[in-house]
């Protein structure tokens, strides 16, 4: 049985029926729309202000058919009642429209809260044009009225239309005031802002935040840093606005300092706002210990943590730390889904970039570019171009980065017709190249020997693009002369650049050098390379193997002996491959440091056995020191790119391919030896160096020999 609701109460009833209606209106405010409704059954009186109550939560609650259903079944209405529909159909884009519907059904003439509301729709979802067309429409305005149309010019940027309106406000308080300021500093226009503020005949911790915000955020940090110390109160929000401006400045150590004079419980924004500053400057343990300290964390806290460890290369930090958020049952925000893929490209791990994506696809990233530019350069570095190729089709419209990462992408892969091919698809579809495209593109001429179409690509990049060629640019090209064997016309190339050439391009050089056993350019090469960077090794050891590779042992013997008087730098060379969730890392050299070292050495000998039945033999120019052959061959042996392979023969399902990592070039002894293990073994093994992918099957690398 339905009961009324009544216009005018009994005197000792109205207090309870009040405090019933301020309860239906606080469940809803906390989300708790059953307790909501039963509190609303079980009034044994209701006003038309009890349906109203109950109306603007199921709006607020994302329940508008149970709002109109009740609405539909009010006794009776009153004005609040179509206000309450206003306003809730207003809180979402698509129905705008009721909203205005609503608006005109009112039987009686509407109020200035009526007319207020659809404003605030078409100002909240950006209808600039229809809120303009409505506000001057309405027969009355109040002060709220005036503030939510400033707001909404200021929103789209019309800061003198705002100023011109916030003029003619017949009433100007300390909000609107504050909402010009905000405006004026978000334009950059702070000289005009502080004008404002010195005018404003009364002030709050908002409109003193506001303006030292205003400054921080323009980089003007002194001047926030003066106007923060007169203020006559602070905030939290006044203190994490000031941490934010010295954060932004890169003024990390005066924002310490701050932070630390913070009062004792502070703020999470601020917590977050510092973690995130000592992650751009490298001091992670100091952001780690910021995050350990905090009572409260919410999704930016893990996020800035995460990008702490990924921005300094903590790679399996940063990917232990989202897990843990995870497991908590926190959602990722943008950020951290960011950082988490781009872990995930770093370290090339599969199953955690597809757990990763089915994340993006319930939080709804899966629509912005960015995000899925960032998606796509994951599978791509995880060796998946078939599911990067899926998304990249799939996503319209497409950005310059998203074409790139797919020229890119086939072109790590030695698919050099691919790669033209979206080259060609994107001029197609009228997106313009930009500087990395051409890198992509002639990288991937460079790859797949295609010396004609990347001279063509590069004369046009010189002669009819408005891109400047820099030297990533003649880098590529004397990387795709150099492997084609043309290196005299690389040297010619460098020796005409319009800049001096960097260690890239010597570098680049050099590799050719040692490709075709060019002794003598290669010396020069050398040369100019120890010029740019002495400590590096690099140059001594590929002028060591050319040197060897041509029969100069005693050259090579002598600058084996430098290197190893000297202490250079080398970077040890590692290897890793995803197995049951978790990332197992080889050193070359080391391989008793993993727990199941003993197996792995079994499986190692086992496969230099059959390697030596087949015919292989180990080539020792490869090995750095210099010792006698059999010490090379053990050296060789334990590589880390075999141990990995190894350890993938081990554990990974047959019919499954071995995706190994490596973070140096592959070198030529280990690329003979895996073309070997995938046709004894019958297994495909997929190595991602430095510089590209090598699928390794059948005794053939789809490379073609040419890296």
């Amino acid at each position: 049985m339905r009961l009324p609701s009544v216009r005018f109460l009994p005197s000792s009833a109205a207090p309870a029926v009040a405090a019933a209606n301020a309860r239906i209106a606080w469940l809803a405010r906390a989300g708790n729309m059953e307790g909501a409704r039963a509190a609303f059954e079980a009034m044994p009186l209701r006003t038309t202000a009890s349906y109203n109550a109950l109306i603007a939560g199921y709006f607020r609650n994302h329940l508008p058919d149970a709002a109109l259903a009740l609405f539909r079944g009010m006794p009776s209405r009153d004005l609040g009642s179509y206000n309450a529909l206003i306003a809730g159909f207003a809180l979402r884009r698509h129905t705008l429209p009721d909203a205005a519907a609503a608006l005109a059904s009112i039987p009686i003439p509407p109020s200035v809260v009526s007319f207020t509301s659809l404003l605030r729709g078409y100002v909240r979802h950006g209808f600039l044009d229809d809120a303009i067309r409505l506000f001057h429409q309405m027969p009355d305005r109040n002060h709220i009225s005036y503030t939510v149309m400033l707001g909404g010019f200021l929103d789209a940027g019309r800061v003198d239309d705002a100023r011109s309106l916030f003029d003619e406000m017949p009433d100007k308080d300390v909000v609107s005031r504050t909402a010009m300021l905000s405006g004026y500093c978000q334009a950059g226009r702070t000289a005009e802002a502080r004008v404002l503020f010195d005018e404003m005949p009364k002030r709050n911790v908002v409109s003193w935040t506001a303006m030292v915000s205003g400054y921080a955020r323009n980089g003007k940090v002194n001047l926030a840093r003066k106007l923060f110390e007169v203020m006559p109160d602070r905030n939290e929000v006044s203190w994490t606005a000031m941490l934010f401006g010295y954060i932004q400045a890169g003024q990390v150590e005066d924002a310490e300092d701050l932070f630390n004079a913070m009062p004792e419980r502070r703020p999470v924004a601020a917590c977050n706002a510092m973690m995130v500053g000592f992650g751009s400057c490298g001091k992670v343990d100091a952001a780690k210990a910021v995050f350990e300290r905090m009572r409260e964390r919410d999704d930016g806290t893990w996020s800035a943590m995460i990008k702490a460890y990924e921005q300094n290369e903590f790679l399996m930090e940063a990917l232990s730390t989202f897990r843990d958020m995870s497991s908590r049952g926190i959602r990722p925000n943008y950020p951290s889904v960011i950082s988490i893929l781009t872990v995930c490209s770093a370290l090339a791990i599969r199953n955690s970039g597809r757990e990763l994506h089915a994340a993006m696809l319930r939080c709804s990233f899966d629509m912005d570019v960015f995000a899925v530019s960032a998606l796509i350069t994951m599978y791509i570095k995880c060796g998946n171009l078939d599911k990067a190729n899926r998304v990249f089709s799939m996503f319209e419209p497409k950005d310059v980065v998203m074409w790139n990462s797919m020229i890119t992408g086939y072109a790590q892969h030695g698919l050099g017709e691919e790669a033209l091919g979206v080259f060609n698809g994107m001029q197609f579809a009228g997106m313009a190249p930009d500087s990395i495209t051409y890198i992509g593109v002639l990288t991937a001429c460079s790859y797949t020997g295609k010396v004609e179409e990347g001279r063509e690509i590069f004369n046009s990049l010189c002669t009819d693009s408005a891109i400047r060629p820099g030297a990533e640019h003649y880098s590529c090209m004397v990387d795709l002369l150099g492997r084609a064997g043309l290196v005299d016309e690389a040297l010619d190339l460098i020796k005409n650049m319009p800049s001096e050439p960097d260690a890239i391009i010597w570098g680049a050089l050099m590799g050719a050098c040692r490709m075709h056993k060019n002794a003598e350019i290669a010396e020069l090469a050398a040369r100019k390379l120890l010029e740019l960077e002495p400590e590096s090794a690099g140059p001594y050891v590929l002028l060591s193997h050319i040197y060897t590779s041509t029969g100069r042992w005693e050259d090579a013997s002598k600058l084996r002996k430098f290197i190893s008087s000297r202490n250079l730098n080398k970077s040890p060379g590692c290897s890793w491959i995803e197995y049951d969730k978790r990332v197992h890392l080889f050193t070359s050299g080391d391989i008793l440091t993993h727990p199941e070292h003993a197996i792995i050495t079994k499986m190692l000998e086992k496969l230099d056995g059959l390697l030596m039945e087949s015919g292989y033999s180990a080539d020792g120019s490869f090995v750095l020191h210099d010792i006698d052959e059999e010490q090379k061959v053990h050296s060789l042996r334990y590589h880390s790119e075999r141990q990995a392979v190894a350890y993938g023969l081990l554990k990974v399902p047959e019919g499954m391919p071995i995706r190994v990592m490596k973070n140096l070039r592959v070198c030529g002894d280990c690329h003979a030896a895996m073309k070997l293990i995938a046709k004894i073994t019958s297994r495909e093994i997929i190595l991602r160096d430095a510089n590209r992918f090598h699928h390794f099957k059948d005794g053939f690398c789809s490379c073609r020999d040419y890296w």
